[in-house]
This record gives C-alpha cells, sequence and structure tokens, in this order.
C-alpha cells in the first residue's frame, strides 16, 4: 500500500502535472463546474479519454503554478489564462477538434431536484394534469396561489403555472411542491466559458461559425474596403476592378463627346448613329425564347442564330472585361 501523500508533496504533484499539460498542449477549454457531483465529473473524464484531460483545482493554486512556469519557460502566452480563473472552474486540456470536445462535454448534463437557495438557472413551469397527491396536501398549491381542483379522489392542476423564474432563487415551498410531484426542473454539467488557443482567448460561440459564415463575413469586409477606396480614391486590391469599370465609362463618356475614339468605344458609336442594329441585337435573343416550344429539329437553326447576337454584345466593348 502506497504511503499517504502530505499536503506539500500533493501540491508538488498538482504543479508538476500542471505544467506538463501547460508544457504538452495549446489549446484549453475554461468550464464552470457549478453543482457538478465528483461521479458526473468521473463520467466527463472517460468520455474525453484519449485526447483531452479535465483538470480541477483551486484557482489560487492554478494561477501561482501558471505564473511560475511562465517565468521558466518564457510562455507568456499562457498568462492568459489567470484572468479566465473565476469561480468554479476547470481546465480542459485537449489535442482534439475544439468544437468535438465542447460538444462531447455538453452530453454529459445530470438532472437535479431543486434545492432550497439555488439560484434557478431556467424558468419552471409545472404543468396541468392529475398530479396524484391526495386533497390534504393542496395547502402547498394554495401557498403557491396554483389553480387546482379535486378529480377523482385526487389534486388535478389546472393551467399551467410558471412556478420560478430564472435567476430567482428557490424558496422551501417551491422545493417541497417539485419534489412531491417529482420533477426535477434543473441540469447540471461543464459549461465550457471560455477557450484558449496558442495564446488566444475567443468565446465558445466562435466554434459555431461555419465556412459560409467566414466567408459571408470576408465578403462583407472585402465590400467595406471597395467602398471606403473608392471614396478616398485610394487604389486597392478589393476596388480596382470598379476603378478600371468607371475609367472605362469616363473613357467612353469623353469618346462619345469628342472627335476622339478608341476600338471599344467605335461599335458604341456605330450603334449609336444607327439604332435599328441596336434593336436588331436585342430582339435576337427575344426571338429565339419565343420559339423555344418549337419541333426538335429546328434546335440547330436557333443556336445559329443566337451565335451573331453573342458576337455583337463583345463587339460593343462588354467583352473587355472577361
Amino acid at each position: 500500500m502506497a504511503p499517504k501523500l502530505s499536503k506539500a508533496d500533493k501540491k508538488i504533484a498538482y504543479d508538476r502535472k500542471l505544467c506538463q499539460l501547460l508544457d504538452d498542449h495549446t489549446q484549453v477549454l475554461i468550464a464552470a463546474a457549478d453543482n457538478v457531483g465528483s461521479n458526473q465529473l468521473q463520467s466527463i473524464r472517460k468520455g474525453l479519454r484519449g485526447d483531452s484531460v479535465v483538470l480541477m483545482g483551486k484557482n489560487t493554486m492554478m494561477k501561482r503554478s501558471i505564473r511560475i512556469h511562465a517565468e521558466k519557460t518564457g510562455n507568456t502566452d499562457i498568462l492568459n489564462l489567470i484572468p479566465l480563473l473565476v469561480g468554479n472552474v476547470g481546465l480542459i486540456f485537449t489535442k482534439g477538434d475544439l468544437k468535438e470536445v465542447r460538444e462531447e462535454v455538453a452530453k454529459y448534463k445530470v438532472g437535479a431536484p431543486a434545492r432550497v437557495g439555488l439560484v434557478a438557472p431556467i424558468d419552471v413551469v409545472v404543468p396541468p394534469g392529475n398530479t396524484g397527491l391526495d386533497p390534504s396536501q393542496t395547502s402547498f398549491f394554495q401557498v403557491l396561489n396554483i389553480p387546482t381542483k379535486i378529480n377523482k379522489g385526487t389534486v388535478e392542476i389546472i393551467t399551467p403555472v410558471e412556478l420560478i423564474k430564472k435567476g430567482e432563487k428557490v424558496g422551501s415551498s417551491e422545493a417541497a411542491l417539485l419534489s412531491k410531484l417529482g420533477i426535477r426542473p434543473f441540469s447540471y454539467g461543464l459549461i465550457v466559458l471560455s477557450v484558449y488557443e496558442n495564446g488566444s482567448v475567443f468565446s465558445p460561440e466562435v466554434l459555431d461559425l461555419t465556412e459560409d459564415d467566414l466567408v459571408e463575413k470576408f465578403a462583407v469586409g472585402v465590400s467595406m474596403v471597395a467602398s471606403l477606396s473608392l471614396a478616398l480614391a485610394y487604389p486597392t486590391l478589393a476596388a480596382s476592378p470598379h476603378m478600371f469599370i468607371n475609367a472605362y465609362k469616363n473613357l467612353l463618356c469623353v469618346a462619345l463627346e469628342t472627335d476622339y475614339s478608341f476600338p471599344q468605344a467605335d461599335k458604341v458609336k456605330e450603334y449609336l448613329a444607327d439604332p435599328s442594329k441596336f434593336a436588331a441585337m436585342v430582339a435576337a435573343p427575344v426571338a429565339a425564347a419565343d420559339s423555344g416550344a418549337a419541333p426538335a429539329a429546328a434546335a440547330p437553326v436557333e443556336e445559329k442564330k443566337e451565335e451573331p447576337a453573342e458576337e455583337s454584345d463583345e463587339d460593343m466593348g462588354f467583352g473587355l472585361f472577361d
């Protein structure tokens, strides 16, 4: 039988374990552990076994170990963990996917009764229906102003009742009633509060972002950069296509108002001088679309008619931007 360790030896072993985990891992989830029992915590450890380690401990001890280890190794990034060690929290060191680890941790929630003095994490609503309690128990319902009636020798709740609101403390009457009804309204587990990765700290909501969300946010950013660049007349990669198009439009306007011309403007001048050509160009695709219900044998002929129209578009100068 191994000798029992003293408090000093336990602190040394804990410090050594925490420092080793800090050296081996660059990803840490900081999780709240309020109302989480030892058996539940053991189940979580088993579920994460393989690529993650759950470490609990006193905040003062963890802060001290992190601060000393940062001084010894020169790794100042881990100091960002210290402000996160507030309240009853634990550290989940992992080498796996952060989102998957958080989802795995969320699976281990255990129902709990409403104990007197607890702050309700959710609204507690008592549903209508037969309670199975005998009429002598109506005093509980009267104290809480819950409408009831006697049905077949038992107490029946008539309408849904919001017994406890989120953020309120559970009273003795509410706790006793929920216990009699067999309702366990609360569920507790490790709740991820913050995420640490390579020195950076961010909210766990970031883990829910998909590639589509990132692309959308990037597109909005590019659009804002392009708008700002155009307003300041400052060239950037995002604004350059718009600047080239605006420059082409300006040159085209100058060419139309003066004798100066260039190949891309010649066709535009030609269409403006003889609008009937432009009308014929527009009519060709419309005629092709209207003949879509024609016999299949006429399809090759229609395709040949569409080709000149496409060439006309390019000749106008729009092909410049392909």
